[in-house]
């Protein structure tokens, strides 16, 4: 592996060993909390500590945090990568400057919104960082790229998409963030129903994104690889060998080089 597919895989590596295990705390608390609050209304003791509750908030504010910074960080080495590729630094700084300063807003944003305490600003800043989430991973389309642009995202295939499921956990998150006030301060439990309603459809976009992205880490190849596979047909999954190559691949997949055929 070289410095380019290193850099690829600390995304995943992020999710798996800091994003995937608070949230199975996350769901651990919100389970004793929802059990512990059944016990009250029924009037009967229950042994579950009172902390639990405020112990699930606290952590719920550092998941969705982490959701939205694992989410940056995964089109970060994208974008960087099309803009060295591409020489955008010298060829068009502006739209260099621009995704760096929807980054850094992004980050504010998110930031200002675990500050906030009046709702309208809350509103103001879960807007904003959902909205620089989305014009970073559409950043083609904002810039007119023709052709791969610098966010992989399975426009056709948006229903298994690792990228859309990604898009869609972390905007609920953002909403978990900014409704957090209006949960304890709504008697009737609306928000709170609400609450637990959207972060039970965001079980399953995590879900989902295990799979996909698992899926999409066996599809993309090493860089070094990239010029033989990215040439093949997709469509009709079938590759040409390069003429540059002195083996030929296909059912010969799997043995050793000196067993290869050569052209």
């Amino acid at each position: 592996m070289e410095l380019t597919d290193f850099l690829r895989i600390i995304h995943p590596s992020v999710a798996v060993t800091v994003v995937f295990p608070i949230l199975g705390m996350v769901l651990n608390m919100a389970w004793q909390t929802r059990q512990r609050r059944l016990k009250s209304q029924d009037g009967s003791k229950s042994k579950i500590p009172p902390s639990v509750g405020m112990e699930h908030v606290k952590l719920g504010k550092v998941l969705s945090g982490a959701v939205v910074g694992i989410s940056l960080l995964g089109m970060t080495h994208p974008t960087v990568k099309y803009i060295l590729k591409n020489d955008l630094v010298t060829k068009d700084f502006t739209q260099v400057l621009i995704l760096a300063l929807l980054f850094v807003a992004t980050i504010a944003s998110l930031v200002f919104l675990y500050i906030a305490r009046e709702r309208l600003w809350l509103g103001i800043f879960a807007t904003l960082t959902g909205l620089g989430v989305v014009l970073i991973g559409f950043q083609d389309n904002i810039f007119k790229r023709e052709g791969f642009g610098a966010i992989f995202r399975r426009d056709n295939e948006w229903m298994v998409s690792h990228f859309y499921y990604g898009i869609s956990v972390t905007m609920l998150m953002i909403f978990s963030l900014a409704i957090i006030q209006d949960i304890y301060q709504d008697r009737q439990n609306r928000w709170r129903t609400l609450h637990i309603v959207l972060n039970s459809i965001a079980v399953l976009f995590f879900i989902a994104q295990g799979f996909s992205g698992a899926r999409d880490l066996l599809e993309i190849p090493l860089s070094w690889q990239e010029p033989f596979i990215y040439s093949c047909d997709f469509d009709k999954k079938v590759c040409k060998a390069s003429l540059d190559s002195p083996y030929l691949v296909g059912n010969q997949i799997g043995q050793s080089p000196n067993k290869i055929n050569k052209i």
